[in-house]
């Protein structure tokens, strides 16, 4: 991620990479509803009121993306402009083809009760297949030396289990497009052909619950699913491509190039 920061810093934007609950040197709640996407939405609100922040550009990958989403949609007022890497809006997600549930197995297995048992046993063997067909060695063992520390793993894990329920596998419809399942901002969604875990079609159909006009979408040739960190060059480009576009937009008198830069990071 630094890469990314180090670019946008460059380019003279304010960029804000909160660790999320969990991760990182964060707090590791033992209570799940502390990792639900309502509360950590709150939370970050919370954090650009800190910082003087009304609205940022929020760009999120992975659970960053679903946060991000999220943001967009339960606080649309804190959010200028939104980027989500690899994962589509969650009303796509909520009837997904019976191909992408396949593929989303591991989200149902990290909510149940044994899964550190069964991630951590035989020195961590079931972690390291899971994660190998994405990373290298070096890269997993970075991993588990992280997941290592006291609570990490079970926070990692309260993500799921805050946001995963069996019985949403089980919907065939898909959310209905109104005013509170869409997305009023611009929006620059991003896949990678090589992502194991997420298909295209929740990506693309995510523009439908977009507002006309406000979607982007742009598809990564021969890019695993870590796209922020095997694609940083190319998703450099887009990102400040995207931001200038919103600039641009500006008209003057009302904030135009005098107007800070803010970027959030998830």
């Amino acid at each position: 991620m630094t890469g990314e920061v180090a670019a946008l810093a460059a380019a003279g934007y304010y960029v804000v990479v909160p660790d999320m609950p969990g991760y990182g040197q964060s707090d590791k709640p033992s209570d799940v509803s502390s990792y639900s996407l309502k509360h950590v939405c709150s939370v970050l609100c919370n954090v650009l009121d800190a910082l003087g922040v009304q609205a940022a550009c929020v760009v999120g990958h992975n659970w960053g993306a679903a946060t991000a989403w999220a943001l967009a949609l339960q606080h649309p007022q804190r959010v200028s402009r939104l980027v989500v890497l690899s994962v589509g809006h969650p009303g796509v997600g909520a009837s997904a083809e019976p191909r992408q549930r396949a593929h989303w197995w591991y989200m149902l297995f990290f909510t149940l009760p044994g899964a550190e048992a069964a991630l951590t046993a035989n020195g961590w063997a079931l972690f390291k297949q899971v994660m190998g067909q994405g990373c290298s060695q070096q890269q997993v063992q970075q991993y588990i030396s992280a997941l290592s520390q006291p609570g990490a793993l079970t926070a990692a894990l309260n993500w799921y289990r805050a946001n995963t329920q069996a019985r949403h596998f089980g919907q065939t419809q898909p959310w209905p497009v109104n005013k509170q399942s869409r997305v009023a901002c611009p929006v620059l969604g991003v896949w990678s052909s090589g992502d194991t875990a997420l298909l295209e079609a929740q990506m693309t159909e995510s523009a439908a619950y977009v507002a006309a006009g406000c979607w982007r979408y742009v598809r990564l040739e021969g890019v695993g699913h870590w796209i922020p960190r095997d694609a940083a060059q190319q998703l450099n480009e887009l990102l400040l491509a995207f931001l200038r576009e919103g600039e641009a937009c500006v008209a003057p008198g009302q904030g135009g190039a005098a107007a800070p830069r803010q970027l959030s990071k998830l």
